[in-house]
């Protein structure tokens, strides 16, 4: 039995694993967008500190009680195994990860082969597998802790990049993150001499509380390395022949993937690849991105010993393609163990339209309240999340205004609903109440 890791060992091998660039972070659904100021962002950093770690469960709330439970055992992944602690800490100010998103480390979904997003990694593995039989290895259980520098600074994401705010990513300390994307371990692997390889996992990230965001999801990231052999004599440069192989390979993934339909190219912008492309497909009436991609920057491949070198690299998530792929209207479901979804899938079946069991209508509860300097609407989510965990299917802004005084109200409208089962009038109200405690509490705001 391999030995608890604690704190300072773990962040010593996670350190050590340092070193990326581009891709996975191509399927963000978020543009690259200003830091806030460095005012701004220490507030966020005083925000984050009032973040719940482990908030009494409401009444009824089974959902979160399991997540207590899950979070009192260490878990392993890629060999390395977790505790808690070396997760959550209370008393670290750095740190922001609640137990809710603890619980979820190591549960691994896209490597159940009768689970949606494991019938869909599948599906893109055997793609490759044919296309490029023996080149493409794949990655699908490295560890989701890693280094600032290995989330950021090697996939050239800019210093005053909003991304690195304590709003948007989960910090164990100030060194180290849950990754933001799976291209957080690209440069380990092109160190190691890989040049053709797909990377899939659990990716996390703080945000809005909807049908489609969710605090931890999956991506699968795609890297192929050429050489001055490769392209001489075809009568393009290295950086037009990748281009035109990325293009060739991703159109054939979307036909694989969603059959004969009509595809477009669109020029976009990433720190990591110059050019860049987003590929959308015509699928049921509108144009839907499937994916972001581009020609690897320079600079990544010569910190990592491929000077002379191109390459191209893609992004995908999973959940996005597998709510269309299988009908699945609500992101919460993914995470479901109920035999009433889990029984709709198996292995190899892609594109099993799901059928819904439950018809449980929404409970909404409105609160309004006087906004400070510190709040952001991702900690807000943090708070209803820790307190309700997928019992919370959306936290949506309904009104704002600034009185005479220049104070800024805000009023939001949670809605409730359970994807499995009816919830009672008691324990909403205990959740709504509970609520109301730590957005007053927790984030210093003024109800109304």
């Amino acid at each position: 039995m391999r030995p608890l890791i604690r704190t300072a060992c773990l962040r010593a091998r996670v350190r050590a694993m340092a070193t990326l660039p581009t891709t996975a972070a191509f399927s963000s659904t978020r543009a690259p967008s200003p830091c806030p100021s460095p005012s701004r962002a220490r507030r966020l950093l005083v925000a984050a500190r009032f973040l719940p770690s482990a908030p009494p469960p409401p009444a009824g709330a089974r959902a979160l009680r399991t997540s207590a439970a899950a979070a009192e055992a260490a878990v392993e992944v890629g060999g390395v195994k977790i505790a808690r602690e070396d997760v959550v800490k209370e008393d670290d100010p750095t740190n922001n990860v609640p137990d809710t998103i603890y619980s979820k480390i190591g549960l691994q979904l896209h490597r159940r082969d009768n689970h949606p997003l494991g019938i869909l990694k599948n599906t893109i593995y055997d793609y490759f597998d044919k296309s490029f039989p023996g080149q493409f290895v794949k990655f699908d259980d490295l560890c989701p802790l890693v280094s600032t520098k290995q989330n950021f600074d090697d996939v050239l994401v800019p210093a005053d990049h909003v991304s690195r705010s304590y709003n948007d990513t989960y910090y164990v300390d100030s060194q180290t993150v849950l990754r933001c994307h799976t291209s957080a371990h690209q440069a380990e692997l092109l160190r190691e001499g890989h040049t053709h390889f797909l990377v899939i996992g659990d990716v996390y990230r703080r945000d809005s509380i909807d049908s489609t965001h969710y605090p931890v999801f999956h991506q699968m990231e795609g890297f192929r390395v050429f050489s001055p052999d490769d392209w001489s004599g075809s009568g393009m440069d290295g950086t037009a022949y990748a281009a035109t192989d990325l293009k060739k390979t991703l159109e054939g993934l979307a036909t694989h993937l969603f059959g004969a339909v009509e595809m477009r190219w669109v020029d976009t912008y990433f720190p990591f690849t110059n050019p860049s492309f987003e590929l959308e497909i015509y699928f049921q009436g509108d144009w839907l991105e499937v994916l972001g991609s581009g020609v690897t920057e320079q600079e990544i491949l010569k910190s990592n010993g491929r000077t002379d070198h191109v390459a191209w690299a893609f992004g995908l998530g999973l959940e996005r393609l597998a709510m269309v792929l299988f009908d699945i209207p609500d992101i919460r479901l993914f995470w479901s163990n109920d035999q009433r979804f889990t029984s709709q899938f198996s292995k190899g079946k892609l594109g099993a339209k799901f059928k819904p069991f439950s018809k449980f209508p929404p409970c909404y509860k409105d609160m309004s309240f006087w906004i400070n300097d510190e709040f952001t609407e991702n900690n807000l989510c943090e708070v209803v999340r820790g307190i309700a965990g997928d019992l919370v299917e959306e936290v949506k802004l309904i009104d704002n205004f600034t009185n005479k005084k220049g104070m800024t109200s805000h009023c939001y409208r949670i809605a409730y609903r359970s994807m499995e089962r009816s919830l009672t009038d008691e324990e909403i109200n205990d959740m709504q109440w509970n609520v109301r405690e730590e957005v007053k509490s927790k984030l210093r705001v003024e109800l109304r």
